[in-house]
């Protein structure tokens, strides 16, 4: 793209138009959890952003969060992001090869010091002094540090990348990590899944060019707008889970009337992310929408601690096929009163603690002055 031509013309030449540009931005403001009026925000900081250098480095991985980026449709989250970003350095994508390939990514890191994202995706083998994952003769633990350590901040993609995923599973022969133990200290935002969504990263992107500040994250450093709701609450089958109707093999009749997969290991339970709402392949479904039970792949070291992924879990409380009518609607009454009570008690902790940051009107959104983040990533530095 150009730079003297804005974001929309840009966007226009390939084939987007204002309403879908808009849509987007409707979009983001959704996934992002903010209230409607600030799709005129995102849209109005989104044209006014400078395009922001960025290098997404591969290390042991399948490529698959790649896979993830570049699978959209129209207007596709690729062609918005790509306009938003100079992708200076991707070595799936990238045009150059070989030293003509090393060399972008070392001017970027040399002439943008921290003013660059860098983009993790695959594991980093520390055994061996990283000899299991060298590039361009580099081993992956040097090149990793090098970059993230000069970065503006970086965005671990995938479960490899957040804890070592499939490399670092037991017994873990290269001795793998994720970025925050090969290059700990660093601003970083995990964006953990098999593969993670690129719905979620197209949110962080937008996130900082809006408001110049992360999303807020929890302790392990996870978006809260992405991973901040347990997927069990909010599966379109919950209401079967609480009915006691239960998929008790594949193929049986609860399997083709779309029951509760619990019983067929579904870790829903148990994992925390917004795919119910958001999908996967813009929208079309996801892993229980398509009858298999969810793996937990955003969970920590899913691969040891989610399997065998058909088992039940254990200890799972609701009411289940014991439950009589007059139990279940008492188990709802006090499910609710205790959620509001919760949810009071944690509203005027964190309002203590961190009282929610002041937005601007509506009629100010469109000064083009820098804007307040509701919020700060909790794992910067």
């Amino acid at each position: 793209m150009a730079d003297a031509i804005n974001l929309e013309e840009a966007l226009y030449h390939r084939g987007v138009t204002r309403r879908q540009f808009l849509k987007f931005c409707g979009l983001m403001a959704s996934v992002l959890a903010l209230p409607p009026r600030y799709a005129g925000t995102i849209a109005s900081s989104l044209q006014a952003a400078p395009r922001l250098p960025l290098v997404w480095l591969e290390f042991q991985d399948c490529a698959g969060n790649t896979e993830s980026f570049l699978r959209a449709s129209n207007p596709t989250v690729s062609q918005i992001v790509l306009d938003l970003l100079s992708v200076n350095y991707h070595e799936t994508i990238m045009a150059p090869a070989g030293k003509q390939a090393e060399q972008s990514l070392e001017e970027t890191v040399k002439n943008h010091p921290k003013g660059y994202l860098a983009v993790v995706e695959g594991a980093i083998p520390m055994g061996e002094d990283g000899v299991y994952c060298t590039i361009a003769g580099r081993a992956a633990k040097d090149i990793v540090r090098e970059v993230c350590g000069n970065a503006l901040a970086t965005i671990a993609v995938g479960a490899c990348a957040w804890d070592g995923g499939l490399p670092a599973a037991a017994p873990n022969p290269t001795s793998a990590v994720g970025v925050k133990d090969a290059v700990p200290g660093i601003t970083l935002i995990n964006m953990p899944g098999c593969p993670m969504n690129i719905v979620n990263l197209t949110g962080v992107i937008v996130h900082y060019l809006t408001f110049k500040d992360l999303p807020a994250t929890d302790q392990m450093g996870r978006p809260l707008f992405a991973y901040g709701q347990l997927i069990h609450n909010y599966c379109p089958r919950r209401g079967h889970f609480d009915a006691g109707r239960f998929v008790e093999e594949w193929g049986d009749t609860g399997h083709r009337l779309g029951w509760c997969l619990y019983k067929m290991g579904c870790k829903g339970p148990q994992a925390l992310s917004n795919c119910p709402s958001v999908g996967w392949n813009d929208a079309t479904s996801w892993p229980i929408g398509s009858s298999h039970g969810c793996v937990g792949c955003m969970s920590p070291h899913f691969w040891d601690t989610r399997t065998p992924f058909y088992e039940r879990l254990p200890n799972v409380e609701g009411f289940g096929i014991e439950a009589t009518a007059d139990q279940v609607g008492l188990g709802v009454v006090a499910g609710v009163t205790a959620a509001f009570a919760a949810h009071g008690i944690i509203s005027a902790v964190r309002g203590a603690a961190r009282p929610i940051a002041k937005h601007e009107s509506p009629s100010d959104q469109q000064s083009g002055e820098r804007r307040d983040s509701p919020s700060r990533g909790s794992n910067g530095p």
